[in-house]
């Protein structure tokens, strides 16, 4: 009976995160692209918290599911972005969350996320150079050029802009989800507040916001 409850909130837990997932990928369609094609979205913060509370497979099965609703209703890349989008939150979420199921704490959230920045970021510049001179259309030569001044300053500012927004709102999330009783006071960490790691977690956010904003070319 238990096995069943707990499955059934799982379930239920991954629908709403995929959800909100799909919510955040609405929103970011109002953000401009980097070079053309690039788009930041703020899904992924959304889907590695999934991660952080159901545990690591909870950010396979979330970023399949948000991709391929994008994919079947507004996206406009079709397969390659469904694949690339996939890669690329899986590369960030799951370092991510296997850190922290291994270190349940909020030094192993901050070291969970900066591996999964580093992962992701190297991750996504292999990913690009296979994959997207067949997107683009172009010679190999044109993506090997735009590796280290497109692909990785690009994905190392989204993965840490959602690594900061993570860090931001993980814990009230934890926090509604237990009123609302769909998370046991177990799932999560339970530090006390710290004004310190708050304001740094604000430093870290408007530092990554205003590099994507440099790089949309905005400021």
């Amino acid at each position: 009976m238990k096995k069943q409850q707990y499955s059934t909130s799982y379930v239920i837990l991954c629908a709403m995160f995929t959800a909100i997932a799909f919510v955040m990928v609405l929103i970011s369609k109002v953000i401009p692209n980097v070079a053309g094609f690039l788009s930041y979205e703020p899904k992924d913060a959304i889907i590695v918290i999934a991660g952080f509370i159901l545990g690591p497979m909870s950010c396979v099965y979330v970023s399949l599911l948000t991709s391929l609703i994008e994919m079947l209703t507004i996206s406009t890349t079709g397969p390659y972005g469904f694949l690339m989008n996939v890669v690329s939150t899986c590369a960030f979420t799951l370092p991510a969350a296997v850190f922290y199921q291994r270190r349940h704490t909020q030094k192993g959230a901050i070291i969970g996320l900066s591996l999964g920045v580093a992962i992701m970021a190297v991750c996504m510049v292999l990913w690009n150079y296979i994959i997207t001179p067949f997107y683009m259309g172009v010679d190999r030569k044109v993506v090997a050029g735009m590796l280290t001044s497109v692909f990785l300053p690009f994905n190392t500012v989204k993965g840490g802009l959602n690594a900061a927004i993570t860090l931001l709102i993980y814990k009230p999330v934890v926090n509604a989800l237990r009123r609302a009783g769909l998370v046991s006071e177990s799932k999560g960490h339970k530090s006390s507040f710290r004004p310190g790691f708050l304001l740094a977690s604000l430093a870290v956010f408007v530092t990554f916001v205003l590099l994507l904003l440099a790089m949309i070319g905005v400021i």
